[in-house]
């Protein structure tokens, strides 16, 4: 995670006043969940959105001199790289020219991705380089424009690929939700009301984080089963999935947070 979270203030991310783009937000935390570990199982023994993990391999790889499986990490991660990279340059020419539904154009690239990816997943995994490069490196790209598409909401920094950083962000929630509950034991008659209020919205954030976490959890075991029975078609989950959330981007725009967070730079 990124930015701070001051809680309590004008600022605290007030996850219960947008609870459209809250509930995307889990949404396509899941399908990162399910093309991470389908993508994997079908595929190639790496993940295309957790790139901790496809960084710590790149380094064994290298000092293992096993020039195919580096070749493929590293794609990979440059996938990963150009697919966040274009999504964001499309967010911030979306904000110069007021175009309010970018993210149906940045989650619409990933869907191409994905669906792109899944015609062309080989007949069996672990196969060698030429034939896995590129439909992993189309699901790569696919999670780099998700990364991009959403990643606040109000002042909490949010990340749907990934949940190192939720993990994180949560630990420090429930610090402040102990502090804040100590506090109440302490405070004064006259700020009760704003502390019991502050905690209150602690713990609605706590459980936020909580959701992305276990979203991306179920995301996971849903890509298992799916890959597991449908091999490639198990892609289709994801990808329906994803209509459903641009067409809620054309009803009620998604990224106009991040794309006036770019305008004001």
């Amino acid at each position: 995670m990124k930015a701070a979270l001051y809680l309590g203030g004008k600022d605290t991310a007030k996850i219960d006043k947008r609870p459209i783009k809250s509930a995307v937000a889990l949404w396509l935390t899941f399908i990162a969940g399910f093309v991470d570990i389908a993508g994997a199982i079908t595929i190639y023994d790496i993940f295309s959105a957790h790139m901790t993990g496809t960084t710590v391999r790149l380094g064994k790889h290298l000092v293992q001199r096993d020039w195919n499986a580096l070749g493929i990490t590293g794609l990979v991660l440059a996938a990963f790289v150009v697919g966040s990279l274009v999504g964001r340059v499309l967010i911030e020419a979306a904000a110069r020219v007021r175009f309010r539904s970018i993210a149906a154009i940045t989650l619409g690239c990933e869907t191409v991705l994905l669906l792109g990816g899944m015609m062309l997943v080989p007949p069996r995994p672990e196969i060698p380089f030429a034939e896995v490069a590129l439909p992993l490196s189309m699901l790569a790209a696919a999670m780099g424009f998700q990364t991009a598409t959403l990643t606040r909401i109000g002042a909490l920094t949010v990340h749907t690929t990934f949940v190192t950083g939720m993990i994180n962000k949560l630990s420090q929630l429930l610090s402040h939700w102990i502090f804040r509950t100590y506090d109440l034991f302490h405070a004064d008659t006259q700020r009760l009301d704003e502390l019991r209020e502050a905690r209150r919205q602690t713990a609605r954030e706590a459980r936020f984080i909580f959701s992305i976490w276990l979203l991306y959890v179920i995301g996971a075991i849903c890509g298992t089963y799916g890959a597991l029975h449908w091999h490639r078609r198990s892609f289709l989950v994801p990808s329906c999935m994803l209509l459903v959330a641009i067409s809620t981007d054309l009803m009620q725009p998604l990224s106009i947070e991040e794309e006036r967070e770019q305008s004001e730079r």
